[in-house]
């Protein structure tokens, strides 16, 4: 593994579909990388919805949804990976009285840059009780490199990156994420040529 490879690390960045990467899950996707190291990447795409919400999600798991604020909220395609498991991207949340190196919850990464992913059951049966995080993101699924295989990609020009930024994940509607995360680069879709890479 070379030196540049082993430095690069885009954890809390996002990774932007360039118009050639015409794959059906990653074609225009916006992906929020949660993990990249020299083991690999983990990152979940938060401008795919799925056809249900998450009251549909809360009925599935027998939990009822005690937030009005997030009853009409799509669930997303999160990635190819793991598509019957729920992911949920959110803002940090610490009870009274415990260390801000500490989450509220019992399965949680922690993402340099202020956000953290939950996979555990406790999250949703907060949002249930009317509490949990005031900002989600749930997904079922999520996207995974092997040690190499982004690096690869980025050297491909598949995708674009740039430092993350919550107002797109949580702010932003959906239909927009992937133009906005563009104009974080001060780049428009329709500059981008198709064949980026491949002359």
């Amino acid at each position: 593994m070379s030196a540049d490879s082993a430095s690069i690390n885009l954890t809390h960045h996002f990774l932007i579909a360039m118009p050639g990467l015409e794959d059906e899950v990653f074609s225009r996707s916006v992906v929020y990388l949660c993990e990249h190291s020299e083991r690999g990447a983990l990152g979940l795409v938060i401008n795919k919805p799925s056809d249900i919400n998450l009251q549909h999600l809360f009925d599935k798991v027998d939990l009822p949804l005690g937030r009005a604020d997030l009853l009409n909220s799509p669930v997303f395609q999160g990635g190819p990976v793991q598509t019957e498991r729920g992911f949920v991207l959110h803002e940090p949340i610490l009870p009274v009285g415990q260390a801000p190196c500490e989450s509220a919850y019992l399965s949680t990464l922690a993402i340099p840059g202020g956000l953290e992913m939950t996979t555990s059951r406790d999250v949703l049966e907060a949002m249930s009780a009317g509490a949990g995080p005031r900002r989600v993101l749930v997904s079922l699924g999520y996207a995974a490199w092997g040690r190499g295989q982004l690096e690869s990609e980025l050297a491909e020009n598949s995708w674009l990156t740039v430092n993350a930024d919550a107002a797109v994940i949580f702010d932003t509607p959906v239909e927009q994420r992937y133009d906005r995360a563009l104009q974080l680069l001060g780049v428009h879709a329709w500059t981008l040529s198709s064949v980026a890479g491949h002359a």
